[in-house]
Formats: structure tokens, sequence, C-alpha cells
């Protein structure tokens, strides 16, 4: 089997004429924001837990939870650092951690000094 290997001057020549742009939204930044996040399990009782953010970006953050979500599971996140709050859904589950799994967060509509950070 062969594996396809890209022409690295090709792809340096795209990244200097422009052609070839980052997909995201927002600068990412590795950073420990103290976090809580709120939710409703099956019964209707109000839940909650505290965490620390890996990642922030303006539209949302990635944390490392013991809790299991599925996605689109919706919560309510609040940076503890500035006491902002935020509507957000569970848009990523990545990896299991010695502490838990992975998970991307999405903020909805938020202000975009949400982390208190310049991102």
């Amino acid at each position: 089997m062969q594996a396809k290997v890209r022409n690295t001057k090709a792809v340096a020549k795209m990244v200097e004429d422009g052609r070839f742009t980052d997909k995201r939204r927002g600068r990412r930044m590795n950073s420990r924001v103290p976090v809580r996040l709120e939710w409703n399990d099956q019964a209707g009782a109000r839940r909650g837990l505290d965490a620390h953010t890996r990642v922030v970006n303006p539209y949302g953050c990635m944390v490392v939870l013991s809790e299991s979500f599925v996605l689109e599971h919706r919560l309510a996140l609040t940076n503890l650092a500035t006491g902002s709050s935020n509507a957000a859904v569970v848009v990523w589950k990545g990896n299991p951690r010695p502490e838990g799994w992975e998970y991307g967060i999405e903020l909805v509509a938020p202000d975009m000094d949400f982390w208190g950070l310049e991102l």
C-alpha cells in the first residue's frame, strides 16, 4: 500500500499566497479557567460540577469531566473567574483520560469577552 504524501513546498506556497486558511472561527488558547457546569439529569434534577478548561476560544472550550455526556447535551457554563454564565452544548467527545473524558463545549451566542482573556 502506498501513502500519498503532499508536496510540502506546494503547501508552503498555498499558505504564502493566502489560499490555505485556518477554518476555525476563533483563536484557541491553552488556559486553565475555573468553570461550573450545570444541567438537568434524566429525572429532571439539577446537577452541577466544577472543572477547569484546558483550551478556550471565543466560542467555547475543551474540558475534561468525570461525568458522561452525549453529543448535543445542553448545559449552563459559568466562568468562575468572571462570574459570566452562558448556555452551552456538548459538540465533541474526545479521548478518555484518567480523570474523565475530553469534551468540546460550544457556547450559545457568547459575549466575545466571556473568558476575560484577549483571544
